[in-house]
């Protein structure tokens, strides 16, 4: 890391591609004190067993490197007070492993919501609840302590977690003053299943599949990040065509989801024409998907080692007609955005994200990239065939609920003419190839349509999983969507939330 700011340790050999340090396990509070003193981005932070990682970034680099604090105690230095985004990832790791965060800036329960049969049930912990851990009633668990506001004349709103669409679970706790909101606080957690506990000690093959459904929408993303991650572990070269092949389907799937996203905000602000449009649009490009790949979200089509199958002349030729067709009819939708006034009304100066929050949280994706920070895995953190393509990152300042419509806009156009590109320099050759023997520790991280999906990796002898963490981008624009609504009006939070349509299953996991 630059700034003249280092982290002493042990190197970890075989962990591939960014470099890996055990640091010493007497100078806990290193960690922090070096994410003070310095720029650091802050990726990821989970536990393993007796260890906490922290995948991290220097931004003057570019470079990338895990920095892993040893617990045997059971405690581990916090490092929310300077990385703000790690709060709920220090409540995860104390409800799944055990581990104490010293200095804590939240001591509440996070992903754990009081019904588990067992506390810490990765870390090895007390085993079953006994009565006093968990204190059920007829009536449930005890309440969850929001935080309190305080003020004349504030009235509490919860909304969820059960909602009245077709939505993940969620609950949203309201402060607001007549219906201005003074504060909001999220509680998540709802559709845990224990994906990192089910994919430890299972084979490669089926840990695939299990990553592919850690958050449906991004199904290409999460199987793009674990074979990549499963290559570097295994020092395995994927062949040329996969490599682009898994580039094609990555922007099918950013293309679907960003029409989808971009009707779907207009239809929160009444304005459903959008939505009927770009659903139409959307549609198309799922039935070139399944036309090509054979499945409509192009499930468990990205394997190790390269892809579960090639795709023919026909298909081809189906991801030409759906572009062809999106090109043709989005411009016209594009206008009809920008010159509905009503539209534009709500959409404008609404839910605001502060560029220094995006940046002290390290957001990725639209909900970033609208906020001045100019991340994009493709290109900051490039992997093949990215490196050899030609597109563009757009950023916005403004920060509301326009500025990320009108960055999914710009990157509609970029992944019409990325999958332009891939079609014309798709390689011949085979489309997958076998892992090598090895094994070892690997991270994947490739740029999905929320923003940045990463996975880490290690593979035991017996080439099967022994910890695998994969992480969602919405980790870190959860927390952004609560400042967000701040000054905001109550009926305006759905088309806030919709702006940042951040994953409930891929955050909970």
């Amino acid at each position: 890391m630059t700034d003249g700011h280092t982290l002493r340790g042990t190197m970890v050999p075989h962990h591939r591609p960014w470099p890996r340090q055990i640091l010493d396990r007497y100078d806990q509070p290193g960690l922090p004190a070096f994410l003070a003193a310095s720029d650091a981005e802050l990726f990821d932070l989970w536990a393993d067993a007796g260890v906490v990682h922290a995948a991290l970034r220097d931004p003057a680099s570019g470079a990338f490197a895990v920095a892993s604090v040893p617990c045997p105690q059971g405690r581990f230095a916090s490092i929310a007070a300077v990385r703000p985004g790690a709060i709920r990832l220090e409540r995860a790791i104390r409800d799944l492993f055990g581990y104490e965060p010293v200095g804590a800036a939240d001591a509440r329960p996070w992903l754990d919501h009081g019904r588990w049969p067992q506390a810490a049930p990765l870390g090895g912990g007390p085993g079953p609840r006994d009565a006093e851990q968990a204190p059920e009633t007829l009536d449930g668990p005890p309440p969850y302590p929001f935080l309190p506001v305080e003020g004349d004349g504030l009235h509490q709103i919860p909304v969820g977690p059960v909602h009245a669409g077709i939505i993940e679970p969620g609950h949203f706790r309201f402060h607001a003053s007549g219906e201005t909101v003074v504060r909001l606080e999220a509680r998540l957690g709802y559709v845990h299943r224990g994906i990192e506990g089910l994919l430890a000690g299972t084979d490669l093959a089926r840990a695939a599949r299990l990553i592919g459904r850690v958050s449906g929408d991004s199904t290409v993303a999460y199987a793009y990040a674990f074979a990549r991650a499963a290559e570097a572990a295994t020092g395995t070269e994927p062949p040329p065509r996969a490599v682009w092949l898994r580039a094609l389907m990555a922007e099918m799937e950013r293309l679907a989801n960003h029409l989808g996203d971009i009707g779907a905000v207009c239809n929160d602000a009444a304005f459903a024409l959008m939505h009927a449009h770009t659903g139409i649009l959307r549609e198309r490009v799922l039935q070139a998907a399944e036309a090509a790949f054979g499945h409509r979200l192009m499930m468990d089509r990205i394997v190790p080692g390269g892809t579960a199958g090639d795709v023919d002349a026909d298909g081809i030729q189906a991801i030409r007609d759906a572009a062809a067709e999106v090109a043709k009819r989005f411009p016209g939708l594009v206008r009809l955005y920008d010159q509905t006034a009503s539209l534009q009304d709500r959409t404008v100066s609404t839910g605001i994200v502060r560029p220094d929050y995006v940046a002290l949280y390290a957001a990725g994706g639209f909900v970033g990239r609208a906020s001045g920070r100019s991340f994009d895995a493709r290109r900051d953190a490039p992997y093949p065939p990215y490196d050899r393509l030609r597109f563009d990152v757009p950023v916005r300042s403004d920060g509301d609920v326009n500025a990320r419509v009108w960055i999914r806009i710009r990157e509609v156009e970029q992944s019409l003419q990325l999958i332009e590109q891939i079609l014309a320099g798709l390689p011949h050759g085979p489309h997958r190839t076998g892992l090598g023997p090895s094994s070892g520790e690997g991270v994947g991280l490739v740029e999905g349509f929320r923003g940045d999906v990463m996975v880490w990796l290690r593979i035991g002898a017996d080439q099967r999983v022994e910890r695998c963490r994969p992480r969602d981008p919405s980790w870190f624009q959860w927390p952004l969507l609560e400042t967000a609504i701040e000054g905001n009006i109550v009926a305006d939070f759905p088309l806030c939330n919709k702006s940042f349509n951040c994953s409930y299953a891929g955050h909970d996991l």
